[in-house]
């Protein structure tokens, strides 16, 4: 009916390459970063060169931080399968399976090879959230509502509540500390800038041993959904086994970067003031203030008085 369009059903849905928060993020953090380099060359010498390593790795750490809250690859698993296409079916396809978990919820795609198949187009990408606020059960039964193949409902209800799994309330909670860490963690990267603004050198070190740490924390609180041992997820003659994803490891990244740039930036406080502040270009300001008078010129008619 209607070239080939069944009029009561929604259309399959399409795989995302990006959520469109990751976008929105990357493109201001982006403007920024142009907005600089359109201003590097009114800067002279060498502090160019610190200007940029300070402003450019300064983003980074500000947009990584904010991009892993809204990205869904915390945990990720993917195996190629022949499986069952449809409940009440015989008919079986060959798919990529996806499985790929964030702060926020959980991502399943479903891909065929090749993806025309059985007269149908094999391409479904499907969110289901268990952030606070979301119901992931209701997610889940439209989702049996609206007749989504059988893989990605069998691979969905298995972070239902109702699951023998038990790992719903697990990711949930983890996700939602892991998500408020990180939000501490991007506050305390804009005081940091303020205080190497001010400047408050030593301060700022502090503050990025803090964004260290708490980048640090988000991933102990994500890391405890191991504590519910995962179910075994088969499909077909393949197995879903569950990693950590790129958006953990970036995370650990992060932190790892905070905790040394502020450990040197401690450090040379302490043991090369000096070249801490020609880092930061803070050298020529300290020579103007304390430059001392090559010739002075004094009123006699004064010195005579006694002043």
């Amino acid at each position: 009916l209607f070239d080939g369009v069944f009029p009561f059903y929604p259309q399959q849905r399409k795989a995302a390459g990006f959520d469109i928060s990751v976008i929105i993020v990357i493109v201001v953090f982006l403007t920024l970063a142009c907005s600089f380099l359109l201003i590097i060359p009114g800067i002279r010498g060498r502090a160019r060169l610190y200007w940029t390593l300070r402003v450019l790795l300064s983003l980074f750490v500000g947009v990584a931080i904010v991009v892993v809250q809204f990205t869904g690859d915390w945990e990720t698993s993917w195996v190629q399968t022949n499986t069952f296409y449809k409940s009440f079916s015989h008919a079986t396809v060959n798919a990529d399976i996806g499985l790929y978990i964030g702060l926020k919820g959980v991502n399943i795609t479903l891909k065929g090879n090749p993806v025309n198949q059985i007269n149908e187009t094999i391409n479904y990408n499907e969110h289901f959230s268990w952030s606070f606020g979301a119901d992931y059960d209701q997610s889940y039964s439209q989702g049996l509502q609206k007749g989504l193949p059988s893989p990605i409902l069998y691979v969905a209800e298995k972070f239902t509540s109702q699951s023998p799994c038990a790992v719903h309330r697990q990711y949930r909670i983890s996700g939602h500390y892991a998500s408020a860490t990180l939000w501490v963690a991007f506050c305390t990267w804009i005081i940091s800038n303020i205080l190497f603004s001010m400047p408050a050198l030593v301060y700022g070190g502090y503050m990025l041993l803090v964004t260290g740490a708490f980048a640090i924390f988000s991933l102990l609180s994500f890391s405890t959904v191991r504590n519910s041992p995962m179910c075994l997820i088969q499909i077909g003659t393949a197995t879903l086994h569950v990693a950590y994803g790129g958006s953990f490891w970036l995370t650990l990244a992060i932190g790892l970067l905070c905790f040394v740039a502020g450990i040197t930036i401690v450090a040379l406080h302490y043991l090369n003031l000096e070249l801490l502040k020609t880092f930061f270009d803070l050298r020529e300001v300290k020579a103007e203030e304390y430059q001392e008078m090559a010739e002075v010129y004094v009123n006699p008619h004064f010195v005579n008085k006694g002043l």
